[in-house]
């Protein structure tokens, strides 16, 4: 039976109603410095914890509930004699309850204005000393951490004086998963604040951790036989308006295009994703008329996949997602006009993005047998002015505007990627082929399925050609200016190919392979 619980929380959320209730059924309440103050504020009555211990509140608070009074409350053994003994013994009360949240460590963290030493004062250090005691003795003792908690425990306490063995093993689980959530943050800041001190030789953290709760489970994975869920703030950054939930397809087919048209800040963009692939990226001085050119790189392609804007649909635009099956469009925003042309495709999903949001992943992951490969993502902002003219002629004003346009865009594209483009649009993309010149032969035949020229385009290859076959091919092609990394021990090989038929080509020192 409960009849003493120790309360000391950061979020008050809810917590009146619930401590008056337990008040009302007699239950005893110690309490710790604001907390206390703020029960008492509200006509609850507690026990101030430095009256069980003996010991006052020491060190601006640093030390209140460390004492072996309240941990030996928590941890004795109801069912153990002698633990029960010693309890007696030293005049000990069980502790039946414990309510406890943590410090906002997190939270303060992430403040950009908050200096360090405020943020090692929220590391908090009795919470999760009592947390962990009282569920590493959870056969007989409650813990709640959550106050989305509090209403079913105090359902089973009103009926039954306690709460039952299920329910204290599933609160001390997640207490177990809140402690190493904190814990792994703090280490993570510690560890990131090596690094901006200098102190540190390397970006990457020396030990992984990965501490997400589970936001939903998904209908299943990347095939109907594969289990899934989606896990972290995913949803709290994009906002669901209509539509069938987001399978896990689409969530990874979101990620990409978004990644791809925050490229374009700067003027309207659209682009097509599928399966994770750009199948048609453009620009224009109106979103209608970019998407257009995306969708007219590679319609057949384009059937089903994901359509993403830089600008806010307006009912033109939605009248023109309608003509083609798409199983979602993105955007910053859906004007007033455009919402009820879209909705008369019931299953489509329309999403909207903050484009405000300029949030970048710190760490790219990759799960592998026994561990992970991490890396930092490619966000490299490319330098233009370290790109390299290596043939005798220089591109035009035209052709640098196409190559810097397609070099973006390729550094999205699965590799081997080769991208032919204008200033304004792609006009073929190959992508994820073996071999370089496979995928400049894909390329070439997207363009001419789709009726568009490549005559005086310009090409972009996510990596160093290998031979000059690759580059020829592009030639052939009708390509006039080429943008790629260099690097190749046969580089002098395809530049003097290049200066042969006349073409420009540039190289950036910087490769961007996409597996």
């Amino acid at each position: 039976m409960i009849s003493t619980a120790i309360i000391s929380v950061s979020d008050k959320t809810g917590l009146i109603p619930f401590a008056t209730e337990l008040r009302n059924l007699g239950i005893a309440i110690i309490s710790t410095g604001g907390t206390a103050r703020y029960l008492q504020k509200h006509g609850i009555d507690t026990i101030p914890v430095s009256e069980v211990t003996g010991f006052p509140e020491i060190l601006d608070g640093r030390v209140k509930t460390l004492h072996p009074v309240i941990h030996a409350g928590l941890l004795a053994k109801r069912n153990d004699e002698g633990h029960v003994s010693t309890l007696a013994t030293h005049n000990i009360k069980p502790i039946d309850l414990v309510v406890v949240n943590l410090y906002p460590f997190e939270e303060t963290a992430a403040q950009k204005s908050i200096n360090q030493e405020e943020v090692i004062e929220q590391i908090d250090i009795g919470g999760p000393s009592m947390l962990r005691s009282a569920a590493k003795n959870y056969e007989s003792v409650t813990v709640v951490t959550d106050p989305a908690d509090y209403e079913r425990v105090l359902s089973q306490i009103v009926k039954t004086g306690d709460t039952t063995p299920e329910l204290r093993r599933e609160l001390a689980l997640k207490v177990f998963q809140r402690t190493a959530a904190y814990d792994s943050a703090i280490a993570q800041y510690l560890e990131q604040a090596g690094h901006e001190s200098g102190k540190e030789s390397t970006a990457l953290p020396s030990r992984l951790f990965l501490s997400l709760p589970m936001n939903r489970t998904l209908r299943y994975g990347e095939n109907p036989h594969q289990k899934a869920a989606l896990y972290g703030d995913f949803l709290d950054r994009v906002e669901v308006l209509h539509g069938k939930e987001l399978s896990f397809n689409n969530i990874v087919d979101i990620n990409a295009a978004l990644a791809l048209i925050r490229e374009f800040d700067d003027r309207p963009a659209a682009a097509i994703i599928k399966h994770t692939n750009p199948c048609g990226c453009a620009v224009a001085s109106e979103t209608k008329e970019a998407y257009l050119s995306a969708l007219s790189t590679d319609r057949v392609s384009a059937f089903g996949g994901i359509i993403v804007v830089n600008r806010p649909v307006d009912e033109e635009l939605a009248e023109l997602f309608n003509e083609m099956f798409s199983e979602v469009i993105i955007a910053p925003g859906f004007m007033e006009a455009a919402m009820p042309v879209l909705r008369k495709k019931k299953n489509r999903r329309l999403v909207r993005y903050n484009a405000e949001d300029s949030v970048t992943m710190n760490l790219d992951v990759k799960i592998v047998p026994g561990g992970a490969l991490v890396q930092t993502p490619d966000s490299l902002k490319e330098d233009i002015a370290a790109w390299k003219v290596v043939t005798r002629r220089e591109p035009t004003a035209e052709e640098w505007s196409a190559l810097a346009f397609a070099w973006t865009v390729a550094k999205h594209v699965k590799s081997n990627a080769i991208v032919y483009a204008n200033e304004r649009q792609t006009l073929g993309i190959g992508a994820g082929q073996m071999s370089r010149i496979d995928a400049s032969s894909l390329a070439v035949f997207k363009a001419r399925e789709a009726g568009l020229s490549l005559e005086n385009s310009v090409l972009a290859s996510d990596a160093f050609f290998p031979f000059a076959d690759g580059l020829l091919a592009g030639v052939k092609a009708g390509a006039t200016a080429v943008i790629q990394p260099g690097g190749s021990v046969r580089d002098e090989e395809v530049i003097a190919a290049a200066d042969e038929h006349g073409v420009a080509m540039v190289f950036t020192g910087v490769r961007h392979f996409k597996h």
